[in-house]
């Protein structure tokens, strides 16, 4: 209880530096026998850095959940789903060593290479991993897809739902101010045009997700992230909600001038160590990777990890070695570089040696990869992203960090 009294004043004991009475994106759900609090936050699918500025209560609300629930699964999607917009234009110096050309940042269907490498509601699932939290998505993944495909877009994989509603600078504009009832009226006016568009898309779901966040709540400290555009409205989450016999508060948006200890605890978690006692190694990813299904394939394991917002990929595979085959023969049968930039031997950060170059292959197209082997495995690594990330050190500092134990 006291936990709960020194939350709810928050702003009156924290030295807050500016206040913000108008942002209405976070709300605390009490009240009809729920024994801890919930919270329901409105979100914006973009990587653009400043939506990233939460307030201090939206870390007490994200550092104190013990589930966090989006929209969808977007991490399921790991191993399939590339949502770079530009294709890469490599080119080779006098030396041979690959460059990209083009020295913008790449787009992405959530923002571009200058943003955050996950766009919002990506990095509160990537969070939830690596605090080792319960995630629940309160739709699928093929929910999703079909909802565009009865509007005649059959390609999920290249669309962001609210990329087609309306100009994305003057949303991100009203989401930053924390108007969700301005994003509401935004949103009827763009989905006009569809049949039953805003019912479809907004109404319809607003009541299949308030009924998940209360099946949630009663045995859940639950924080729930979804587009902004589902709260407000007498169809809204929030109202629903309410209609249930919840009562529903905006928590005022306060930032202190010395970071507190919810948020500096949130952004200490900054990876998720995948470890293999079986095949003896550690690897060290961004956020949680998918382990992808083996299909007619010898590998021992599968990884992959995506930044949604940037638009980078990191896998890795394992295969077991046949005695006979040495490092080089490996580099040879899997590293398919270009002429103009041979892959070549490199000696590691613990002394050992392995191969490493510029590839070019379906479906990644160019990336960089390694190679390096134990006496009983071998691994490919493989990155590849935008201009930026593929004339930066990035694909080599996470290869340095998948190491036989």
């Amino acid at each position: 209880m006291l936990r709960y009294l020194l939350f709810t004043f928050l702003p009156l004991f924290s030295m807050a530096q500016s206040v913000d009475p108008n942002n209405a994106l976070l709300w605390e759900i009490s009240g009809n026998g729920l024994e801890q609090p919930s919270y329901v936050f409105g979100t914006y699918h973009s990587n653009d850095s400043r939506l990233f500025n939460f307030s201090d209560s939206t870390y007490f609300a994200l550092n104190n959940a013990d589930m966090i629930s989006l929209e969808t699964d977007v991490f399921s999607m790991a191993d399939t789903w590339d949502v770079r917009m530009n294709s890469l234009k490599i080119k080779y110096d006098n030396e041979g060593n690959p460059y990209v050309s083009d020295p913008n940042a790449t787009e992405t269907i959530y923002g571009d290479e200058d943003g955050r490498p996950q766009f919002l509601d990506a990095y509160f699932q990537q969070y939830c991993y690596n605090a080792e939290k319960e995630f629940y998505p309160l739709e699928t993944v093929d929910f999703q897809q079909n909802l565009l495909i009865d509007w005649g877009i059959p390609d999920f994989r290249r669309v962001n739902l609210s990329s087609f509603l309306m100009s994305k600078d003057l949303m991100i504009e009203t989401y930053l101010k924390g108007d969700i009832y301005k994003l509401d009226e935004m949103l009827r006016g763009s989905l006009a045009m569809y049949t039953q568009g805003y019912k479809k898309l907004i109404i319809d779901r607003n009541v299949d997700m308030a009924d998940q966040i209360i099946e949630l709540i009663p045995e859940n400290r639950l924080f729930c992230a979804v587009g902004a555009g589902h709260l407000p409205g007498t169809g809204g989450v929030l109202n629903l909600l309410r209609k249930a016999g919840y009562t529903i508060r905006k928590v005022t948006a306060s930032y202190s001038d010395e970071m507190i200890e919810e948020k500096r605890e949130v952004l200490s978690v900054r990876n998720y160590v995948y470890s293999n006692d079986l095949l003896g190694m550690t690897i060290e990813f961004p956020g949680k990777p998918k382990v992808i299904e083996q299909d007619n394939d010898d590998a021992e394991v599968r990884l992959s990890y995506r930044d949604f917002g940037q638009g980078n990929t990191y896998e890795v595979q394992v295969y077991r070695r046949g005695s006979e085959i040495g490092l080089k023969d490996l580099a040879q049968m899997y590293i398919p570089s270009p002429s103009e930039s041979p892959f070549a031997k490199i000696e590691l950060q613990n002394g050992g040696e392995a191969y490493e170059g510029i590839a070019d292959s379906y479906p990644e197209g160019i990336y960089w990869t390694r190679i390096i082997m134990s006496e009983d495995y071998f691994v490919i690594m493989k990155a590849y992203g935008g201009n930026k990330f593929m004339n930066s050190q990035r694909a080599q500092k996470f290869f340095d960090r998948v190491q036989f134990q």
